[in-house]
């Protein structure tokens, strides 16, 4: 008995003991502070109106070089390749059988002009002698009508002159505008423009460009409704820029100027073709490249720039993290325009004043707390949201 008494008391220390240690447990770790995050306080602006296109460049002008005379070709007198002037001699066709058909006009011509300065000395004579009567009335009427045919014929054969000597001038084949000489497409000694006009070469103006790029309907009419709302003032003829870039991806150092814009749809594709002109004093470009391109058709009104870091996207689509007054966290779902520079214009889903979070986005949770701090564009190159925006308000 006196052993029972005592353990007793013993049982219970442990029993308290051990129920203290059950309340240390249940109360578990302190609360980790809420994460911090750098936060832009947007406000409504003006930002360029933008769309990113796929076009193809063209030749300024595009001429072909080809043979208008029938005749055997002599010889080329251009480098394949290379940059010729208007008027220079590229091709040179026989001119043997056109001098002598030059020559034989010329001939003829000659024959009508004696026969026609005896037809007028003839019907001068009877102009002098029907007043006097010594010729009849109808012999005057015949040595005129003499008269007037071969004056007739004399222009006649003058045509026929002009004619050869055009035909033979067509024997020096020469380029119609300046550019780049293409590849030859006939050889010496073949017989061309027999019948048709041959391709003899293509000359290219390449500088400056063309590029040809489409929009959508669609696209189109939201711009025109954006305008008539009052959202977007969409740039004057000849004014609106095109900036476009290499197949490598690097930008061209020259902007472009929209030139055209079709007035009605192409029923192929159900979308509106549009012409840039492009400088290329360098030859950087060539016909025929597709090339990716940034079309400024305007300005568009009361957007806001947000960051790219900021704008976040899932299954339901782009979406951004907002700090409220109250310190939690909201998602705002968005809708993006096109990127300006590091910032994407978000056209509809937040409001002026809002908070939206920038940096340390990866640890906040929708309607959890989070410290909001200004996030500093010079900072956002270090590692970590403290780093990003923490770091910088502490300083304060």
């Amino acid at each position: 008995m006196k052993f029972s008494s005592l353990s007793t008391p013993m049982l219970c220390l442990s029993l308290l003991a051990l129920t203290a240690c059950g309340k240390g447990k249940e109360q578990g770790p302190p609360q980790m502070p809420p994460p911090e995050v750098g936060v832009i306080q947007v406000q409504p602006q003006s930002s360029p109106l933008t769309k990113d296109l796929v076009g193809r460049l063209s030749s300024y002008r595009s001429a072909d070089v080809r043979a208008r005379v029938a005749g055997v070709l002599l010889k080329r007198t251009y480098t394949e390749g290379t940059d010729v002037k208007q008027g220079q001699l590229l091709f040179q066709i026989d001119p043997a059988p056109l001098k002598a058909a030059l020559s034989a006009a010329e001939a003829s011509l000659a024959q009508a002009q004696a026969t026609y300065t005896n037809a007028r000395i003839n019907a001068q004579r009877a102009r002098d002698l029907a007043p006097k009567g010594y010729i009849s009335k109808s012999d005057l009427d015949n040595s005129q009508a003499a008269e007037r045919t071969a004056a007739a014929a004399v222009q006649a054969a003058r045509a026929n002159v002009q004619s050869a000597r055009i035909s033979l001038g067509y024997a020096s084949v020469t380029s119609p505008i300046n550019g780049r000489a293409g590849q030859q497409q006939v050889t010496e000694g073949a017989l061309v423009g027999n019948g048709e006009a041959t391709l003899l070469t293509t000359v290219d103006q390449i500088d400056p460009l063309y590029v040809n790029f489409t929009m959508s309907v669609a696209d189109v009419e939201q711009m025109r409704r954006a305008q008539n709302s009052g959202n977007v003032t969409l740039a004057e003829p000849n004014k609106a820029s095109v900036q476009i870039a290499l197949p490598d991806g690097s930008a061209y150092g020259e902007a472009g100027t929209l030139d055209f814009s079709s007035t009605t749809v192409d029923p192929a594709t159900g979308a509106v073709n549009l012409r840039a002109q492009i400088p290329n004093p360098k030859h950087n470009l060539l016909p025929g490249m597709y090339v990716t391109l940034k079309a400024q058709l305007g300005e568009q009104h009361k957007v806001f720039l947000v960051p790219q870091p900021a704008v976040q996207r899932d299954t339901v689509g782009a979406y951004v993290f907002t700090v409220g007054a109250d310190g939690k966290v909201a998602r705002r779902d968005v809708t993006l325009g096109a990127a300006s520079g590091s910032n994407w214009v978000v056209t509809d889903g937040i409001a002026g004043g809002d908070q939206v979070v920038v940096s340390g986005v990866q640890n906040v949770k929708e309607g959890a707390p989070a410290k909001a701090s200004p996030w500093k564009p010079q900072a956002a190159g270090n590692h970590g949201p403290a780093a990003a925006a923490g770091t910088p308000a502490r300083g304060k």
